[in-house]
């Protein structure tokens, strides 16, 4: 028989959520969560001592939903819980994207960046904004540094990503930080030079593919007419090759054209020997906006194709084959571990400019990617400074960064301080803008936040069905390792 002090029972901080006929969930503020009964809730509400819980009052006093005597040794390791899921903030921009030029050699309609045309003038990073760029990149106190070649194409500048990576190299003998370098290419063009360049300074790739030919053709339009897919795979075997099978990872951008057909996407990409997937919606920038008629849908839809698509990958997993969604691997994470991630849409505050920043062809610098592609719209609401004028304590202590921390706090923003699914999630101020025209958005109304209740929702049924070798599945994602099940096929 258990035996309880007659202390006073306290309630901490948390949210709830009625999760249809599964139950109410209740998650404290660092995320850890419990499905209660409609009886144990009410329980749970209306107690003033431990012995009313009854068994309940331990599982919930060490989530410190409960408290007795001593509330703030409780409040105490509670905030020790939540500085790991901040632990982030610690060590300030880590990602930093660099945009070697706007030209590129496709003309997707759903570029985000509204890049121009190869033979346009003026719209090349030149040596001396290079060079600054670094300067202010290596002066971050974060210990590892990620530099990120966006574009355009940026191979169409291959001199500036030369210059960038020597210059970044020689001064960080001196720092010692974890360096490395990514290209974001669509691999429409390679060379043998370039490939034992990134061998030799380790630098890896990041690509895009939409899924078969005909997916990948229709919406990546190559401007001089001919197939982008066909060169894709042709220069992805040849970087394979020299870098090695891993060296290369891909983007999926979904249109109302592959959104029925994800199964065969998900497929075309084990073929290709890809491991993982992002399922990545639309966003409102660029050319996307221009032409959401053509290529959009709503949000229930995304939803739904999802779900479909995660219960293809999950049921390809228990086959033993491993694959892997990758947002749904980065909400796992957040719900089952105690540790942050490094993705900024799911940071609290907006990891935009302290988890990431955004360096412009022309010297320019922005929180966030997406901030730079409202600048290419003509809208410039998020330039925080350019590297050819500003400190680095001028860019990165300055009134934009500090009003995107103000206002992209989801602990004290309407609404999202009373959602149950506030510890997993984050706010997208630039995002919100771009949707409403106001950094705080309209939240639960926008897509962001429509797309991301949609996801968890779905994670959480499968979580709450409790089915043991699906929970491995996840676990697998999370530690990024094959699971071994009897009468698996082979991968």
């Amino acid at each position: 028989m258990t035996v309880y002090e007659k202390k006073t029972l306290s309630l901490l901080p948390f949210q709830y959520k009625k999760m249809d006929d599964s139950g109410v969930l209740l998650v404290n503020l660092c995320g850890e969560f419990r499905i209660l009964t409609a009886d144990e809730f009410s329980k749970l509400i209306n107690a003033k001592y431990p012995e009313e819980l009854g068994e309940l009052y331990y599982p919930l006093k060490g989530m410190h939903i409960v408290a007795d005597g001593d509330v703030d040794l409780a409040v105490e390791l509670l905030s020790v819980k939540l500085r790991s899921k901040k632990a982030y903030l610690k060590s300030f921009t880590s990602l930093h994207m660099v945009v070697a030029t706007a030209r590129c050699n496709c003309i997707c309609d759903y570029c985000q960046a509204s890049s121009s045309d190869t033979t346009a003038h003026g719209m090349d990073m030149t040596p001396e904004i290079a060079e600054k760029t670094v300067d202010i990149i290596m002066q971050s106190p974060s210990p590892g540094i990620k530099i990120e070649f966006q574009g355009g194409e940026p191979t169409l500048n291959w001199p500036i990503i030369e210059l960038i990576v020597k210059r970044a190299e020689e001064i960080n003998k001196t720092l010692g930080k974890d360096l490395s370098f990514v290209i974001c290419s669509n691999l429409m063009h390679a060379e043998e030079k370039w490939a034992y360049f990134c061998k030799e300074h380790k630098i890896s790739f990041s690509t895009s593919l939409d899924g078969p030919k005909d997916c990948h053709d229709l919406h990546r339009i190559s401007r001089d007419g001919k197939s982008s897919y066909d060169r894709f795979i042709k220069n992805l075997e040849f970087y394979r090759s020299i870098l090695g099978p891993g060296a290369c990872c891909a983007l999926l951008t979904i249109t109302k054209d592959n959104l029925n057909r994800l199964p065969e996407v998900i497929d075309h990409y084990r073929e290709h020997g890809f491991r993982k997937i992002f399922l990545r919606s639309l966003s409102p920038y660029g050319f996307a906006v221009k032409n959401n008629d053509a290529i959009g849908y709503d949000v229930g839809d995304f939803i739904k194709a999802y779900r479909e698509a995660l219960d293809y990958i999950i049921s390809l997993n228990l086959k033993g084959i491993y694959f892997a969604e990758l947002y749904t691997e980065l909400l796992l994470m957040r719900i089952l571990t105690p540790f942050s991630t490094g993705f900024v849409d799911l940071q609290s505050p907006s990891g935009a400019g302290i988890s990431g920043a955004v360096y412009d062809f022309n010297g320019e610098v922005y929180p966030a990617d997406e901030g730079r592609m409202l600048a290419r719209m003509g809208n410039k609401r998020f330039l925080m400074g350019n590297v050819l004028q500003d400190s680095y304590d001028k860019i990165f202590n300055g009134e934009v960064i500090r009003e995107l921390v103000r206002n992209s706090c989801v602990e004290n923003l309407s609404l999202c301080a009373h959602c149950a699914y506030q510890a997993y999630c984050g706010a997208d101020p630039v995002r919100y803008y771009a949707e409403s025209g106001d950094i705080r958005g309209r939240r639960p109304a926008s897509e962001f936040c429509r797309k991301n209740m949609g996801v968890m929702d779905y994670i959480f049924e499968k979580l709450l069905e409790n089915n043991e070798e699906v929970i491995k599945v996840f676990w697998s994602w999370i530690h990024q390792e094959d699971i071994r099940c009897d009468n698996c096929e082979s991968n």
